[in-house]
């Protein structure tokens, strides 16, 4: 296997069972305790999306186009309108990052679920050429990080998000403070899903390392792509974070570092490339820095 522990995705040669020179890359993941968001505010045709979302975002970081997900749905007992509407969002999901849904388990366990609540799994598996894959092998001491806004919270950081709420005394129907949507529309924005941007923006070449925000934010990903020894100057006032953020930091009222390590993705995602090539990936791109 390729490249080892720590990746984002596993990768798996062909040439070791057929003729080939290409690896499959693997990804699996859940959406966490935005379930729980999903069943207090009824919102279920989304949050396949964000299934989908985790794992594809996870092995297009190695360069690879996604072929195929499976997904796996669990519940007490079978409520087929409400499945309907998680599969529905999967469907999309799968749309969205050109890849199919070749199949998925559904299993019912009475007395295990809660009446009403479910649990997602997913699987991606995607292919890219061994001369392709990114793997920040080559990264360098003044390389430059671009980073792809997110939608909102996407699928990481909700144990907090939901503390967060109890201490604000909103409830999920209220709406977002400076904002035309309700705290519950808000927070189930569904996650970005970034295989097309990115395979374009690689296809254009000067792509050293891409990291993808999850749980854990910028302190636990972004080095994840780094050669040992090398380090990220990050630059807070960057970017414009998404009005559910600037809500979240002023009902917590603590220290920005802490945020940033526990929540997430401001940024969902994070390129690396050289100082000379950044600017090309920008404008052909319609980036920011």
């Amino acid at each position: 296997m390729a490249p080892g522990i720590g990746g984002f995705g596993g990768l798996f040669p062909l040439g070791k069972c057929f003729t080939g020179d290409s690896y499959l890359v693997a990804g699996t993941d859940g959406v966490g305790t935005k379930l729980k968001l999903a069943f207090e505010t009824g919102i279920h045709d989304t949050i396949g999306i964000d299934l989908v979302a985790m794992s594809v975002n996870d092995i297009v970081t190695s360069g690879a186009k996604p072929l195929f997900f499976l997904d796996y749905f669990a519940t007490s007992h079978l409520d087929v309108d409400l499945a309907e509407k998680v599969i529905r969002g999967i469907v999309d999901g799968c749309q969205q990052s050109d890849c199919a849904l070749l199949g998925g388990e559904t299993a019912e366990m009475p007395d295990f679920y809660a009446e009403g609540e479910y649990d997602l799994s997913g699987f991606a598996v995607g292919i890219v050429k061994k001369e392709l894959v990114i793997d920040g092998n080559n990264i360098v001491a003044g390389d430059v990080l671009i980073g792809l806004p997110s939608s909102g919270v996407h699928s990481n950081g909700f144990s907090l998000v939901r503390r967060v709420l109890d201490r604000s005394g909103l409830s999920l129907k209220n709406q977002l403070p400076g904002n035309d949507l309700t705290l519950g529309e808000a927070l189930m924005a569904p996650t970005v899903i970034y295989v097309k941007q990115v395979l374009d923006i690689v296809g254009k070449g000067g792509v050293k390392g891409i990291a993808h925000i999850t749980g854990g934010g910028f302190t636990d990903n972004i080095p994840r792509v780094f050669p040992k020894g090398l380090g990220a100057a990050i630059y807070n006032n960057s970017w414009e974070a998404p009005p559910v953020f600037k809500w979240i930091q002023e009902v917590r009222s603590s220290p920005a570092n802490p945020f940033l390590e526990t929540f997430i993705p401001i940024l969902g995602l994070l390129l690396v490339s050289s100082l000379l090539s950044h600017h090309g990936l920008l404008v052909s791109n319609r980036l920011e820095t």
